[in-house]
């Protein structure tokens, strides 16, 4: 069996990865099984309330929390589907901290095989001012890790 984790943050230009996984089920099912383990990580735990002039930050309440986490299980589970319809295993799993640090663990837990994520394409100072998840995972982790950099907006049109 080949276990993958594909992360994704929930947008368009973390599922530029998609087609490559799908491809990559479609090669090796039927004849192996295939687990993907779709993983999304909630980096927040608070949110800022802004009133005039004034802020704060304020954690969120379990409630709101375990809303985070269904919705982000639902968008894997949706994403999903293509997956499964390839013959996939498709496993889903949240996790709450910083993104590089959580696929990382992730990756050892489930014990995969790859890692296979987009990237977002920063670079210069906005790569230097936000850091990169990519780059903390491949420095980090001792998974084989697939890399697909997402068309930029001038790329799509």
């Amino acid at each position: 069996m080949r276990k993958y984790l594909f992360p994704l943050d929930g947008s368009k230009v973390g599922e530029a990865a998609l087609p490559y996984v799908e491809e990559l089920v479609s090669k090796l099912s039927p004849a192996l099984k295939v687990e993907v383990t779709l993983f999304q990580v909630v980096s927040s735990l608070s949110h800022w309330i802004v009133a005039g002039e004034a802020s704060a930050q304020i954690p969120y309440t379990e409630k709101e929390m375990e809303q985070i986490k269904r919705k982000a299980m639902d968008y894997l589970n949706k994403t999903g589907e293509g997956l499964r319809s390839k013959g996939a295993i498709v496993k889903i799993k949240v996790g709450i901290g910083s993104a590089a640090d959580e696929i990382i663990k992730a990756a050892d837990e489930i014990n995969t095989d790859l890692i296979a994520m987009s990237t977002h394409g920063r670079s210069g100072l906005s790569r230097w001012a936000f850091g990169s998840v990519t780059d903390r995972i491949l420095r980090g982790g001792d998974t084989p890790v697939l890399v697909v950099r997402a068309p930029t907006e001038a790329e799509q049109t």
